[in-house]
């Protein structure tokens, strides 16, 4: 009979365990799928994962090649040939930026992956890093582990959720090394625009701080997708980061890119070199694919989110919730009533007693606390039962006693 397999008592994780939490999706979703064993079936209007499929194109093209026997081993840490030629095309053709496809693309597994790569490429030990609040939770966790110093910088709605850069300057930025910056933002929806690019770029220059901007939903329900590398001498100091996840709905396929000057590229390359190997080659040719899309698939595809997000809208609405028409990407935020407990209240009532699952705000920090989020990535039918149920247990606008 095998025996009991326990731990060693005198053995600990790394300090960094202790400085991190895992990640809140990754935890509440195994309470959902304990709910749907149930089950509970429960509407997940959480997690940002595009339900459409890339295009059909893509999709052969990727069988196309995986059916070649010599498609399966080993590839270059920098991405084939054609996958930087075609990220640099695409940067061109949309942003009017012009990239070095040898020098200054980096393909990458996942932006969360260049998340990681870039810290440890840059970040030392106490090291100060900016982050913002309320911000993707993984620019706080990476910081921690890599024992930076994070310093919170708040977004608040009354500046169109950009940063006080008067609050900024009055900080002490001597220790500070990088900034991370996500616009269009995620998860208030606030678009980009050319004053904060040329804003962000002249304070990294001023301080020596390397801004690094995650891009990943300009093209979701935004007539004029922006990058932040179009300012003029935004590579000496910038790395901006784009995904084809959300734009070109490829999630699962963990493709993304990081561009920059040459010099900062390098420096990632020789950090991810040492730990991953590559991405299988019959994706990057696929990929290179997708980014070929004309304006039609990025139009058509916006057709399907707007009409989600009018229902999404609905129940905002019915939660007794304000939000900014204005707002792009894939998420709708709303501000929650002002004698709600809290997002977490909200959307734990909602899970419990209607099985739909929202994001809470305070999962991005303390300044969402008074927001939820609801993720578009679901079809029209799924966003109707989930209003239906909520609409029971929230009969009228003043029943918000969560």
């Amino acid at each position: 009979m095998q025996k009991e397999n326990k731990v060693c008592k005198t053995i600990t994780p790394a300090n960094r365990v202790g400085s991190v939490q895992e990640y809140y999706f990754s935890r509440k979703l195994k309470e959902v799928a304990e709910m749907n064993a149930a089950g509970k079936n429960v509407i997940n209007l959480g997690v940002g994962s595009p339900d459409l499929p890339p295009s059909e194109r893509t999709i052969e093209t990727l069988c196309e090649h995986a059916r070649q026997p010599n498609e399966h081993g080993y590839q270059p840490y920098v991405g084939i040939p054609e996958l930087r030629k075609g990220f640099a095309g695409w940067y061109k053709k949309w942003y009017d930026v012009d990239l070095d496809p040898k020098t200054e693309i980096q393909p990458l597994i996942g932006s969360k992956e260049g998340i990681l790569h870039i810290s440890l490429a840059f970040l030392n030990p106490g090291d100060g890093v900016l982050v913002p609040n309320p911000g993707y939770p993984t620019y706080s966790s990476v910081s921690k582990l890599v024992e930076a110093n994070l310093i919170s910088y708040e977004l608040k709605e009354g500046l169109g959720w950009q940063p006080d850069f008067e609050k900024l300057e009055k900080m002490d930025l001597s220790n500070v090394k990088l900034m991370w910056t996500n616009y269009p933002n995620m998860p208030t929806g606030a678009n980009a625009s050319m004053e904060l690019y040329e804003k962000l770029v002249a304070f990294g220059k001023k301080h020596g701080i390397i801004i690094c901007n995650d891009n990943p939903y300009s093209f979701i329900l935004n007539e004029h997708p922006l990058s932040i590398l179009s300012v003029p001498g935004a590579k000496d100091i910038c790395i901006e980061m784009n995904s084809m996840s959300k734009a070109h709905n490829m999630p699962g396929w963990r493709m993304a890119m990081l561009a920059s000057n040459a010099q900062f590229v390098q420096w990632v390359l020789k950090v991810k070199s040492n730990i991953d190997s590559g991405q299988f080659k019959p994706m990057q040719h696929a990929a290179v694919e997708a980014l070929s899309a004309p304006k039609e698939w990025y139009d058509n595809m916006n057709r399907i989110y707007r009409s989600r997000r009018d229902l999404a809208g609905q129940i905002m609405h019915t939660l007794g919730c304000e939000y900014d028409e204005k707002q792009v990407g894939m998420f709708l935020w709303g501000k929650i009533p002002a004698e709600a407990k809290g997002s977490e209240a909200i959307a734990d009532r909602v899970l419990y007693d209607a099985n739909v699952f929202l994001t809470p705000g305070f999962i991005f920090g303390s300044q969402g606390e008074r927001y939820i989020r609801i993720s578009l990535c679901c079809k029209k039918e799924t966003l109707e039962e989930a209003l239906k149920r909520i609409k029971k247990i929230y009969v009228s606008p003043s029943n918000h006693k969560s």
